[in-house]
């Protein structure tokens, strides 16, 4: 199988305190890989790591055959990002942010990405409303729309789902399962468990910093094993 992420030895440290410790892993091509864990983990760190957005302090990340800790610039111009925090600019509409990805992302076809988008987590009425007073859930929706209006083959994504209403959460959940059934990777961290255990094929169980435990979600349910009494088990060990 292709690999799409590939992480060595990788530990990032501020001050005393080791926020990743040593983390090595891989993720193939076409897997929906969910980063679980406790808040205050490592989760978020490791996504800013594995994007470019901080150096660590040790180890090396290869997304897409690109090396991100030397080139963070050119990793984060081929895949989707979705950070914690929803931060469109507050100056802009929901559309002209729109329109501003896609000219930073030289995508031709403006119109119809942003109309799609606009459409699916149906919130064409508030095209015209400035971000800074959008509500949280429609937000969210906008960074969802900007992080796959170029159809990354990769995108990450910290906590998908936050501040969306149940129907929303399921419209995304099917797009993010169907997304990878096309070929492509979504790589996610989430300390909702049900969310893992419903849409990922793969997880990473994340415990202060280091990785302690990887599991194919098929195995799992062929052997009858929970995620939830896993999960429990591995960061109490």
């Amino acid at each position: 199988m292709e690999k799409v992420i590939s992480i060595k030895k990788l530990s990032k440290a501020f001050g005393n305190v080791k926020a990743v410790d040593n983390l090595s892993l891989e993720v193939q091509k076409g897997e929906l890989f969910g980063l679980l864990g406790p808040n205050g983990s490592g989760k978020t760190t490791i996504i800013k790591l594995l994007t470019g957005q901080i150096r660590p302090t040790s180890g090396s990340v290869d997304i897409l055959g690109i090396d991100a800790v030397n080139e963070p610039i050119k990793t984060r111009e081929i895949v989707g990002i979705i950070p914690e925090q929803e931060t469109p600019p507050s100056f802009l509409t929901a559309e002209e942010y729109l329109y501003f990805v896609c000219k930073i992302r030289k995508i031709i076809d403006s119109d119809k990405k942003t109309d799609y988008w606009f459409d699916m987590l149906e919130f064409n009425d508030q095209r015209r409303v400035l971000c800074k007073d959008l509500s949280r859930g429609t937000r969210q929706k906008l960074m969802v729309s900007q992080a796959f209006l170029h159809e990354p083959k990769l995108a990450f994504i910290d906590e998908p789902l936050i501040n969306l209403d149940p129907v929303m959460q399921r419209k995304v959940k099917d797009f993010l399962t169907g997304y990878v059934k096309k070929g492509n990777t979504v790589f996610f961290s989430t300390h909702v468990l049900e969310i893992a255990q419903e849409i990922c094929t793969e997880v990473g169980i994340l415990e202060k910093g280091r990785l302690v435990y990887t599991a194919r979600m098929s195995e799992l349910r062929k052997k009858k094993k929970s995620l939830e009494s896993l999960f429990f088990k591995k960061i109490r060990e």
